[in-house]
């Protein structure tokens, strides 16, 4: 068997699997946990969160997996251990964030300690889900992506996207 396709039922797992072990250790930021106050992250860690977003979509448009990568934070990384299986994970299971048609910058949240950022994307098939983003900012202040939840936009309900972020896109 060719490394390639030994690779690819290891790749196919991490897609199926990989998420649901980092949401064990990191809670992932869902519309229903958010149905209560409003409280945002700082407008400058707003501006450094959709930035560190930001570069990871413009490394997947080039097809830059180690770039990607280097967006995710620690643990999600020893997770996946390299790129290839990232991106493989990516292309597997992310397509509307791996291939936008359209992306919006909506609200971030700071709930129960972890800050969210929800993110509107048009799918290379037309169709619009939500992405939840769980960041975590590291030692030396930069932000990191440690989980991504894709919510199809006619199940997202309790996130307010109103107000501050709404209509930011790239």
């Amino acid at each position: 068997m060719t490394p390639a396709l030994r690779l690819r039922p290891f790749a196919l797992w991490l897609a199926a699997f990989g998420f649901a072990l980092a949401a064990v250790a990191v809670p992932v930021l869902t519309p229903a946990a958010v149905a209560q106050d409003v409280v945002r992250p700082a407008a400058g860690d707003q501006q450094a969160i959709r930035g560190t977003i930001r570069s990871q979509l413009d490394a997947f448009q080039m097809d830059d997996g180690v770039r990607a990568f280097s967006y995710a934070t620690p643990q999600l990384r020893s997770l996946f251990r390299t790129p290839e299986n990232f991106m493989a994970m990516v292309r597997g299971g992310y397509q509307p964030v791996y291939r936008p048609q359209a992306v919006e910058f909506l609200d971030a949240r700071i709930v129960e300690g972890q800050i969210g950022q929800a993110v509107r994307f048009v799918g290379p098939d037309g169709r619009a889900v939500v992405a939840i983003y769980t960041m975590e900012q590291q030692p030396d202040g930069s932000w990191r992506i440690a989980a991504v939840q894709l919510i199809p936009i006619d199940e997202v309900t309790s996130w307010n996207f109103s107000g501050p972020g709404r209509g930011n896109s790239i």
